[in-house]
């Protein structure tokens, strides 16, 4: 029987947080920002953190540079609670960083990959993974290194008897080259919001997208944003609405703190409706502090905003 809970495979990298911002830069200009954060950063990082402090077990497989940065990364998953044991380091290339222009409730990333890209199918831990629950990836066209091995990495962790999630992010070359209908059989839950399942189906409606991989996805979930999120297995939809912030501090690791908290009550065996809200309040609870982790700073502090901001419990 698996004693371990959740191995997160992805990239690592710091952000640079820029808040309050005076316009938007030019060429041969410069502009100030009136709030600056280096924070813990990276779609999967950040739902690893957030998956642990809210209680799962929770492990990483990435890989880091032997810099500054890459022990800032290190530092930061070990206070979250998350096991580092299969983060590897290299000498090859640099830990990456993004820097983020943030902007009300949107912003603009500029991405150093470094050694993200380097992780490979070989980097990852096979022969531990009988020991694992549940397998997570995310940010897949970021990644060049485990690109063309997608299909395989899911085949094998099926064959060591792991349920599967995958959030691809968005496509920096606007390429969507991922090959969904071998891929998605083998992934128990695809989590892509809705501006990335109709970029990657090359739809125009949610209906249309949906209905494109619905012969491959075995459970589809939707973040819709402040309209919350949708769940689709066997032709069945079940949707939750989301938990309004009127105040929100910035929308960093907010799908990424939706895929916690789901994966969270997936792993734990509870509903679809069951996991959508609950996913729907992590992602809520990300946008009350900068950067993608600061709302989950400890349990008392996430019982405490919980109940304040959105009078629910933990």
């Amino acid at each position: 029987m698996p004693t371990k809970e959740l191995l997160v495979i992805g990239e690592l990298n710091v952000d640079l947080i820029l808040n309050q911002i005076e316009g938007f830069p030019e060429i041969g200009t410069e502009i100030l920002a009136q709030k600056m954060n280096l924070t813990l950063g990276s779609s999967s990082a950040i739902m690893a953190a957030n998956a642990s402090a809210i209680g799962v077990d929770t492990y990483f497989c990435g890989l880091i540079g032997t810099d500054d940065f890459g022990t800032f990364i290190l530092n930061s998953l070990d206070s979250k609670g998350v096991k580092t044991d299969f983060i590897q380091k290299t000498s090859e290339h640099q830990s990456g960083i993004t820097v983020v222009m943030s902007y009300d409730q949107d912003r603009a990333n500029v991405t150093y990959c470094g050694a993200m890209e380097a992780l490979t199918y070989q980097k990852i831990p096979w022969a531990d993974l009988t020991g694992f629950k549940h397998l997570h990836l995310s940010n897949f066209f970021i990644q060049k290194g485990i690109r063309q091995d997608i299909v395989k990495i899911f085949e094998k962790a099926k064959s060591l008897g792991l349920t599967t999630s995958l959030d691809l992010q968005w496509d920096p070359e606007n390429r969507w080259d991922f090959d969904f209908k071998n891929c998605l059989p083998l992934v128990d839950i695809f989590m892509p919001n809705q501006a990335e399942l109709l970029a990657l189906t090359k739809k125009e409606s949610l209906d249309q997208g949906l209905e494109a991989i619905a012969p491959y996805s075995n459970i589809s979930v939707i973040k819709l944003g402040d309209k919350g999120s949708l769940a689709v297995e066997n032709g069945k939809r079940i949707s939750a609405a989301a938990f309004t912030n009127d105040n929100p501090v910035d929308t960093i690791g907010a799908g990424d703190s939706f895929n916690s908290g789901f994966i969270k009550k997936y792993i734990s065996g509870s509903s679809l409706e069951q996991c959508l809200e609950y996913g729907n309040l992590m992602g809520a609870l990300s946008t009350t502090a900068a950067g993608g982790t600061a709302a989950f700073s400890s349990i008392d502090t996430i019982k405490k905003t919980l109940k304040e901001k959105f009078n629910s419990e933990y």
